[in-house]
Formats: C-alpha cells, sequence, structure tokens
C-alpha cells in the first residue's frame, strides 16, 4: 500500500495566539516528542515543525483516513488538553496539497512575514531533531530535501527575500509606528536568543541611547548587549529595568509568562503610571495578558503585528506570486517521483533477473572465456553489463511514467507476466531504488 503525506498544524492565520501558544513543541531537544507522534501506530515517518507562529506535524501514513485523527489525539495527550478544545482551529492537508503546502512554509510564502529567512531554519531544525530521533524514512528525508531545494529556488529566482524583515523588524516598526522618532527611547529588550539578535539590529539604527539586555543567562546578556554598546542587566532586576524603560520588546523560549500583571501594576506605582508599550513576540507569551488593563500599560502581541506586516507586504505581492509558481512545479514533480515507486519492486526485479542471465551465461562459458587475458574479461563484463542495461532501459522508463494508478497497475502486470517476474517483485524495494535516484 502507498504512504501518503499528511500535514496537521495550526498557524497565526488558522488560530489566535490563545491558542496558539498552548499548542507548541519548543522543548523537544532531543527529539522524544517526535517520537511519541513517530509511534501512533498509523505513522510510518514523523517530524514536527514548531516556531512562534506555527506548530506542525507531518507524518506518512498508509492510512490517511484514520491518520489525522490518531494524530490529533497525540498532541492532545502530550499538551494535556482536550482535543475538542482545539480541532477546530486545525488545518489538515494530504497528498499534493501537503507537498505544496510543506514546500511553501520552507520558501516562507506562508509566513506572518512572507520573504523572511529565519523559517527555513526552523524547518531544518525541526527535520534534523526528526533524523536524529530515527523518526524519518525515505519519503520524508526525500521530501525535506526537496523542499530545502525548492526554497533555494525561490530565494535566488524571485525577490522574495531582498527586503530584510523577520517578525523582530516588524516589532521594531510597530515601536516606531507608536512612539515615532525612538532616538529619545530608553529601550529594554528581554531575551537574548535568535529573534532578540534580530530586533536588537533593527533597533541599533533607530535608538541612541543605550539599549538595556535582560536575560535568564546574564552572559549571554552581556554578549548582546556588548554588541549593541548597550548595557546588561541581571533577570533579577528585571523590575527596575521596567521602571525606567519607554518600550520593551520582549522574546525569550520562557513556559510561562515572565511579567505577571501584579508585577507590572508594582511597577507603574514606580513610575507614576508613566506610560510603558510592550511589545511580546513569545510563544507562549512572556507578558500575562491582564497586564494590557493597568492604567499607562500598552501591550501588543505577535498577532497585533498583522496591520504592519500587511503594509509591508506590497512590494513582495508580486515576487510571491512567482514564487508560488515555482513550489507548484516543484510539488509536482515529487508527486511524480512518488509515483515511481509502485513501480520500483517490479524494476528491481527486473534488474535482478537479467543480471542473473548475464551472469549464468558468463558462469556457462567459462571454459571458453578461461584462456582470456584479465584485462579481456573485464571487457566482456562490460560488454554484457551494457546489453542488460539497454534492454531493461525502454521498459523501466516505461514504467516510471506510467500514468493513473489503475493503467500503472496493469502494465506492472504485464511486465511481471513478461519478463517472468511473478514472486519476484518484493514490496520491500522502494528504499533501494529512491536511494539510486537521490
Amino acid at each position: 500500500m502507498k504512504l501518503e503525506i499528511l500535514v496537521v498544524g495550526l498557524n497565526h492565520s488558522t488560530a489566535p495566539v490563545e491558542i496558539r501558544e498552548k499548542i507548541t513543541f519548543p522543548g523537544d531537544q532531543d527529539g522524544r516528542v517526535t517520537r511519541l507522534i513517530a509511534d501512533v501506530p498509523v505513522v510510518e515517518e514523523a517530524m514536527i515543525l514548531s516556531t512562534c507562529n506555527r506548530s506542525e506535524v507531518i507524518v506518512m501514513t498508509e492510512h490517511p483516513e484514520n491518520a489525522a485523527e490518531d494524530v490529533i489525539e497525540a498532541v492532545g495527550r502530550i499538551h494535556d488538553l482536550d482535543p475538542k478544545t482545539f480541532s477546530d482551529f486545525l488545518y489538515v492537508r494530504q497528498g499534493i496539497d501537503a507537498v505544496n503546502h510543506v514546500f511553501r512554509v520552507a520558501s516562507s510564502l506562508d509566513s506572518m512575514v512572507v520573504g523572511e529567512p529565519q523559517i527555513l531554519g526552523q524547518v531544518k531544525e525541526g527535520y534534523r531533531r526528526a533524523a536524529d530521533a530515527n523518526a524519518t524514512g525515505p519519503i520524508l528525508n526525500r521530501l525535506m530535501h526537496r523542499a530545502f531545494f525548492t526554497a533555494k529556488r525561490v530565494r535566488t529566482e524571485t525577490g522574495v527575500g531582498l527586503s530584510a524583515v523577520s517578525v523582530a523588524y516588524v516589532a521594531v516598526e510597530l515601536a516606531r509606528k507608536i512612539l515615532g522618532d525612538l532616538k529619545d527611547k530608553t529601550v529594554l529588550l528581554i531575551g537574548a536568543g535568535e529573534m532578540a539578535e534580530l530586533a536588537a539590529r533593527h533597533l541599533r539604527t533607530h535608538a541612541e541611547k543605550p539599549i538595556i539586555v535582560v536575560n535568564r543567562t546574564y552572559e549571554n546578556a552581556c554578549t548582546l548587549a556588548g554588541q549593541l554598546r548597550g548595557r546588561a542587566v541581571p533577570i533579577e532586576q528585571l523590575d527596575d529595568g521596567l521602571v525606567g524603560a519607554d518600550v520593551v520588546i520582549t522574546s525569550t523560549g520562557s513556559c510561562e509568562s515572565l511579567i505577571k500583571a501584579p508585577q507590572l501594576k508594582d511597577v507603574m506605582r514606580r513610575r507614576r503610571f508613566r506610560p510603558i508599550f510592550l511589545i511580546d513576540i513569545a510563544i507562549p507569551r512572556d507578558v500575562q495578558p491582564e497586564s494590557n488593563e493597568i492604567d499607562g500599560v500598552y501591550l501588543y502581541n505577535i498577532d497585533d503585528l498583522q496591520t504592519v506586516v500587511h503594509e509591508n507586504v506590497g512590494e513582495r505581492r508580486q515576487e510571491a506570486i512567482r514564487g508560488e509558481s515555482i513550489v507548484e512545479e516543484e510539488a509536482q514533480k515529487f508527486v511524480e517521483w512518488t509515483r515511481t515507486l509502485e513501480s520500483a519492486p517490479t524494476i528491481i526485479a527486473l534488474k535482478k533477473k537479467l543480471e542473473g542471465i548475464r551472469e549464468a551465461e558468463l558462469a556457462r562459458l567459462n571454459g571458453k572465456l578461461s584462456t582470456l587475458s584479465p584485462a579481456e574479461r573485464e571487457i566482456v563484463e562490460i560488454i554484457t553489463r551494457s546489453i542488460i542495461n539497454k534492454i531493461a532501459h525502454d521498459p523501466i522508463a516505461f514504467l516510471k511514467k506510467a500514468g493513473s494508478r489503475s493503467k500503472r497497475n496493469v502494465y506492472l502486470d504485464v511486465a511481471q507476466r513478461l519478463f517472468g517476474l511473478d514472486g519476484l517483485a518484493s514490496p520491500a524495494g522502494p528504499e533501494k531504488e529512491e536511494t539510486k535516484q537521490e
């Protein structure tokens, strides 16, 4: 039976931040959670993609009609949630729609900020974890390598990635939109990961006052502050940093809120309720949502970036359309490749049979060939191998390109009868054939 590709997930366009922050896989560094998905009985191969704006499970299955429900239940168990609480926000893609989706995600055409380059690294990281956990197989391996190739084509053949954009960039743009000039503002950056570094890079061109960096690991805060010519503050002094800040951009990997509403209320008293603007681009969120109800607090989360995103998307829209054409072309090629897998056992059996005939005939003529020199024997080997390769070429090419599934099954049956392959075409052949095609 043929394996089907299935994608189950949610993202910024299907689920609000309140739901997205409940379905995340940030701690799966050792691939343990990926193995939980791969161990679902109907799943043959699996990987997880988890970013600030999406969580997706990509699986290979022989039973796509049952697998989606089983995967959703597994995600619910992992997060200790009733699937009914999040299933309405999920999308399910299957077959060529799933391939198209994976290629679009890797190419940053499905991102909140179209063209942002971080998503490709995140896809590669998800794939690496799955491979390290032995959760991938020949089809998922091929799918992801073609996704990386497609993403490279989209970036090199279109202008979709020309502008230096990212979620962090949009967060800084939102701060400028709210406060105007940032030169005389005190900026507090919470976190020292990739997103915080990107935000810092954009802030450096707009802020004149030293940027304050707070992070759980003080050494990392010092490193980032040094790059910014800013100042690092230990996490224990976060409240002091909040008291002096005009704008806060926070992006950590914390699983719980770093800034609680009662804590921020105390901070606001010390500030004499002077306004503070917090832009929280973390998932799960770093700032308790209730904080927005405190006088003088203006809290924005990652979903609030949409307005700024839409203002910046215009110039990339045409390039994105060109990228979509590349994705469709590559997705179709991949699907055609998966169809050849159904022919692989017959093709391998045919090659084995012809090679067996060649070896048997050489053995039968061994007495007459014994007088040949080693060089002459080598020439005979080359000629006989060339003959069987040429005999096999046309039928193999025909079987690989056979049309619809019903016709392909007829052709495979006829080929097995013509060449006497009954019982020789093992269904375990695709891996070997797939490796050769790589």
